[in-house]
Order: structure tokens, then sequence, then C-alpha cells
């Protein structure tokens, strides 16, 4: 009873959070390690959990969405699919004992993303005005999707930030791009995932349910907190996080 109040309460401020400003992963992940799931499978378990809220936020700015300069809407497509494949492939072949080892320094790195994201998008912005190539701009959203599917934390600011640099400008586009690629790769991810057999369904799914209710009702709470007070609990939340499985190693 206690696993699945846990697994039920990370997965509703999970969702939350990501209707809102992100960082969901950094309860999901933690929740599933504790309450006994390998940590691969904690991973792509709990994107299974989140995949429903990706999907529903691009399809609310679905009437925005603009491909970056550099790129047609059918290459974000084309690369968000084989760059989440080849993350998901890489996570299929990345053993519990070296995973475990990596996630406290992901999760770090991923705080770290969300701490200074508004920075790290006005730098973006600011020297992004020149020209991007094709093959530069192709490149960096294979490795950024790459990244989600194989460590969904802090995607959407490295999102946000790569179409900043390519010279996007427009939030509401760059807020739908988001969402329809973090769709799109964690969709390919998730079915490469259960194809290799490392998903706990039953806690994925009590998981979804819960972040799905938590993106849609939780997120009229979290809206009202002001948005300094939320970006630092997040912070908060993923250095705790990183410290729990620093400790645990």
């Amino acid at each position: 009873m206690f696993d699945t109040a846990l697994l039920l309460a990370a997965a509703f401020v999970a969702g939350a959070l990501n209707a809102v400003a992100g960082g969901g992963s950094f309860l999901t992940l933690p929740a599933l390690v504790l309450t006994g799931v390998p940590p691969v499978a904690a991973n792509a378990t709990g994107t299974v959990a989140l995949l429903p809220g990706y999907m529903a936020g691009a399809w609310g700015f679905r009437e925005d969405m603009q491909p970056p300069p550099g790129l047609s809407m059918r290459a974000v497509v084309l690369l968000s699919l084989i760059g989440g494949s080849a993350g998901a492939a890489l996570l299929l072949v990345t053993p519990d004992a070296t995973f475990k080892k990596i996630v406290p320094w992901l999760l770090l790195a991923a705080t770290a993303m969300f701490a200074f994201g508004p920075q790290l998008r006005r730098w973006a912005g600011a020297t992004g005005h020149g020209p991007v190539s094709a093959s530069k701009a192709g490149l960096g959203m294979l490795a950024v999707a790459a990244y989600g599917g194989y460590f969904n934390g802090g995607l959407g600011i490295l999102l946000l930030a790569l179409f900043g640099l390519l010279g996007q400008t427009q939030l509401n586009a760059m807020n739908g791009m988001k969402n329809l690629v973090s769709a799109l790769l964690t969709a390919i991810a998730v079915a490469i995932y259960a194809a290799g057999g490392i998903v706990e369904w039953k806690q994925a799914l009590l998981m979804m349910v819960a972040a799905t209710l938590g993106g849609y009702g939780g997120a009229r709470v979290a809206r009202k907190l002001p948005a300094p007070v939320l970006r630092w609990g997040i912070v908060a939340t993923g250095l705790v996080m990183a410290a729990v499985f620093f400790w645990r190693q």
C-alpha cells in the first residue's frame, strides 16, 4: 500500500509539473527505484507513465506548430523517431549497475539545465541570429532526440534551447514543437522499451492514470504558485533525488 501510494503521488505531481514547468521525471524515476524497480526498468516505466501528457500537450499546440529554421516538419519527425530509437536502444543494452552509477549524474545535469533554463534559452536566442545549415540543425535535433530516448530529464529545456539556437523566436511555436518532438521520441522509445521487456506494466498503467489526472487538475493548483517558487522547488527536488541516488551507491 505504501509503494502504491508513493507511485500515485509521484506520478500525480509529475504530471502537474510537466504541464506547468517540466521536471516530472525527477519524481517518477526515484519513486520507482525506491519501490524496488531496477534502475533501467524504472527509467523506461516512468517514461511510459508520462507519455499521455506529452501527447496531450502536442495536441493542445497543434495550431501553433512551426518547424525551426533549417528543418522541415518531415525532417523533425524523422529525426525525432530515429534519435529516440537510438537512445532507447542504448538504454536496453545498458546494465543496471552501470545505469545506477549514471543516474545521479544525469539527474544533476538535468537539474542544472532546468535551473539555468531561462539563461540557456536567452543565450541560444542571442547567438542564433545567423543562418544554421540544414546538416548542423539536423545533427543537433538528432543528438537531443537520442538524449530524450535514453533519459527524459531536462529534455524540454534542451529542445527550447536548440530551437532558439536555430533562430526560432515564436514561443508558442517553440512549445508546440517541443511537445511534438517529446511525444514522438517518447512514443518510439516506449515501443522499443516494451519490445525489450523492460517496462513494469502494472506500475506504468497505475502511474499513467495518476500523471494524466495530475496534468489536468494538479496544474490548476501549481499555476497559482509564483514561478520562481515553482522553479526552485523543482530544482531542490532534483538535487535531493540526485543526493539520494549518490547515497544509495
